[in-house]
């Protein structure tokens, strides 16, 4: 009698697709994972709707902003012309209009420098109209105006500047020499008119070196101090006569004109 063939137990369930361990036991294979398509809701699809219509809009509207600041920016140009023309604002570069300009721009600075040239010299000429100097140095005041002495049959009518024989005078002011001679008691005089007729007298030099007729100006060398005439020593004699007139104070003069002797 054959053995019985075994019973198959039916408390086993076959899954498919399972895999013997090789123990015996049998392990369920991983499900497959099904892969998921998206699918938008209608909402979605409305909200992506807006977005898309939004930045369609944005970008027409930018390009119809751009538009309207240029066709604004002519309107604005046109009214300073005074032409309704559209306005040329590009960036070329003409190079012969820029040679015009530059030529127009050194003929104007010439021009300029020239008009200012003439406006320095003729504030010089003014300047030097006005302009007083000390008549002498290395002096010491002797006698001022209005003094007494024996040694005149008058008041004293001039300032004395006493210094070393041979010193060098000058005219104050710009002038026309009116005379240069010897002058008795005065010595060796030289008289300057200056512009506004006033004369200035210079009195016991040794030697004068300017002649009538000769203009001088402040600081010019006339001629040079000595003991001329009636003196008790070498000195400069100075008078100053407006318009020709009776001699007045010299100090003060020259103090109105910045010199103080």
């Amino acid at each position: 009698m054959s053995p019985s063939a075994p019973k198959r137990r039916l408390d086993v369930r076959q899954t498919p697709g399972a895999r013997n361990t090789g123990t015996g036991r049998r392990v369920a294979s991983r499900a497959r994972r099904r892969r998921s398509t998206f699918k938008p809701s209608p909402a979605m699809l409305g909200a992506l709707a807006l977005v898309v219509a939004g930045l369609g809009s944005a970008a027409f509207s930018s390009h119809a902003d751009q538009d309207a600041l240029r066709a604004n920016y002519q309107t604005i140009s046109a009214d300073y012309t005074g032409d309704g023309n559209e306005v040329d604002y590009t960036r070329s570069f003409d190079r012969e209009a820029t040679k015009r300009q530059t030529a127009q721009q050194a003929a104007g600075k010439i021009k300029a420098d020239e008009e200012l040239k003439q406006a320095v010299q003729s504030n010089v000429k003014k300047i030097k109209a006005n302009t007083w100097v000390l008549p002498v140095t290395g002096y010491r005041l002797t006698a001022r105006f209005g003094q007494r002495s024996a040694l005149w049959s008058t008041v004293h009518t001039g300032l004395d500047f006493a210094g070393p024989s041979g010193s060098t005078i000058v005219s104050v002011a710009q002038g026309t020499v009116k005379s240069a001679g010897y002058e008795g008691a005065y010595g060796n005089r030289t008289v300057v008119t200056l512009l506004d007729g006033t004369e200035v007298w210079y009195c016991h030099q040794s030697r004068m070196v300017v002649q009538p007729g000769d203009k001088v100006g402040p600081g010019q060398i006339i001629g040079y101090s000595g003991s001329t005439g009636n003196v008790t020593g070498p000195h400069l004699h100075l008078e100053i006569h407006p318009g020709g007139g009776a001699a007045v104070d010299p100090e003060p003069v020259l103090r109105d004109h910045g010199i103080t002797p």
